[in-house]
């Protein structure tokens, strides 16, 4: 097959959404679907429990298998579609804003019940940024929750959405008869406990078939009649060059654990989802059609087996074909590298590959090499844009609990930092170090991976900061005043970056005003 088939062949897309809306159930659907695994449920639980610091093994094993599985490819209509499902928990968001630079497409997932939840609010901007197409499925229709309108209004009022329904609900909870697809004008009728892989598909082109009446009813049927001319008045109809701009969403109603909905989805979806995308870096726009191989890490996961202290970087192909065994240039660190072992995900078994393509998504066996957002390439000197660092939230000063082992502590915390864990920075008046997360939860994590990986023991101090920003400023009087009024509030980051680190919100307000020439940066690009 040539280059170019192999290419157009291939669709790449990020599942997201707030916890518990079903994220994780939907990827295991779309799998068993393309044939991946042949029992759902196959994609072990990667909920996060809070628990005593004694499990803490346990959540690392957990999340090495969310992490593990978080890339699966399958073969679905002659396609190969690549899934990156995402770790829910708000705590590791960091991760799936980074996953979010190596996907062409996104389907968010939002719980009828509970409607737009603020998790999935800060992702949806993240889309927006980059303006990436996106498809909204509204899961748990078996269940009660807010009415499809109300719901629709929300995801357009909360996550700056156009959108157009695709499919419609017909009732829902005890009352859910099944849906109507608006794009395949057929109505899907709904069978609770119903193995559902011999779902009832009647094909309905025009609403006034009085067949509607005798499968969901007279009420429902003149219901559903009233609401899709509501649809036609409301909602812009679907047009592919508007979703593939990110300016048009497509909304579709399902119950991804009862298996419902799901099928409609993944066939409009292969039918109407981006091939691979250009990607934007320093230098120029890299074409997938390109001859020359080019790639980035967009992330890495340390010691996914203790045993062999391994890790892995995960990295996106961009254009040209990866070929095992040959050389190939490590930008950031000028050097050749070739790999022996490069590995696909499917679902929960690796295989190591010969060759990948644009749109894929591979590991590499790495010895510490890697920093997220490093690029490989032929040879040619490639800066890969996009790929934020957010402002953490939370901090604390590290202490180093074993002088002992300074070395370790040392080695460790720079290692966790390249894979993007936290940030690390170093204050100026007096060296101390802070690290800085999105989440309460690396705390720990980094705590026990630094002793149970690296021997390194620390304590923590808290520190009270609300923010920490990047700064930047061409007038360089500007700056001089700044950083000499500001000292005690200065740190650098581990690139070597200026961060003025807030006391609080107020303080934060106080000093931009007092230094309009200086720029305070919300994210930093890696």
């Amino acid at each position: 097959m040539s280059f170019v088939e192999e290419l157009k062949k291939r669709r790449t897309f990020g599942i997201i959404s707030h916890p518990d809306a079903g994220k994780t159930t939907l990827t295991e659907k779309l799998l068993l679907f393309g044939g991946a695994i042949q029992v759902a449920g196959a994609v072990k639980s990667n909920k996060i429990k809070k628990a005593a610091t004694s499990d803490f093994m346990e959540i690392e094993r957990q999340r090495g298998i969310s992490v593990a599985t978080s890339v699966m490819a399958f073969d679905y209509r002659g396609l190969k579609i690549n899934i990156l499902d995402t770790p829910g928990h708000e705590d590791f968001a960091e991760d799936t804003y980074r996953t979010l630079t190596a996907v062409d497409s996104v389907i968010v997932v939002i719980d009828v019940a509970k409607g737009v939840e603020p998790q999935t609010e800060k992702l949806v901007r993240v889309c927006r940024m980059r303006n990436t197409p996106i498809i909204v499925f509204i899961n748990k229709l078996d269940r009660e929750g807010k009415e499809a309108f109300d719901l629709l209004d929300e995801v357009e009022s909360k996550l700056g959405l156009s959108v157009t329904p695709l499919s419609w609900p017909i009732g829902m909870g005890s009352r859910f008869k099944g849906v109507y697809s608006i794009y395949e004008k057929n109505l899907i009728l709904f069978q609770p406990h119903g193995k559902q892989e011999e779902e009832e598909v009647i094909s309905i082109t025009s609403l006034d078939d009085q067949r509607l009446d005798k499968e969901v009813g007279a009420d429902m049927a003149k219901t559903l009649r009233e609401e899709t001319e509501v649809i036609q008045d409301l909602y812009p109809e679907f047009d592919q060059e508007y979703y593939l701009a990110g300016e048009l969403s497509p909304v579709f109603f399902g119950s991804a654990v009862n298996n419902f909905g799901v099928r409609e989805l993944l066939d409009c979806f292969v039918e109407i989802a981006p091939e691979p995308l250009p990607r934007e870096t320093e230098e120029r726009a890299v074409n997938p059609t390109e001859d020359q191989f080019s790639g980035f890490i967009f992330k890495i996961h340390a010691n996914m087996d203790p045993n062999h202290r391994d890790r892995i970087a995960f990295l996106r192909i961009c254009s040209g074909k990866f070929e095992r065994n040959t050389n190939y240039l490590h930008v950031r660190q000028n050097k050749k590298m070739k790999f022996a072992n490069p590995t696909s995900f499917m679902a929960a078994k690796k295989t190591v590959i010969d060759e990948a393509f644009p749109g894929d998504v591979i590991g590499l066996y790495d010895s510490g090499n890697f920093k997220i957002g490093d690029a490989l390439t032929n040879g040619e000197v490639l800066h890969f844009k996009g790929i934020p660092s957010f402002s953490p939230e939370q901090f604390r000063f590290v202490n180093n609990a074993d002088p002992l082992k300074t070395k370790q502590l040392a080695k460790g915390l720079d290692q966790l930092m390249d894979e993007g864990v936290a940030q690390m920075f170093t204050r100026d008046t007096d060296g101390r170090r802070i690290i800085g997360t999105v989440g309460a939860l690396q705390f720990e994590v980094i705590q026990y991976r630094l002793e149970h990986e690296y021997g390194a023991k620390v304590t923590y101090e808290p520190a009270s900061l609300r923010k920490a920003c990047w700064i930047s400023c061409p007038d360089e009087t500007a700056l001089k005043e700044f950083t000499a009024r500001r000292k005690k509030d200065l740190a650098h980051d581990t690139e070597g970056k200026l961060v003025f680190l807030a006391e609080s919100e107020w303080s934060l307000k106080m000093v931009q005003e007092n230094h309009p020439k200086v720029q305070f940066h919300f994210t930093s690009e890696f």
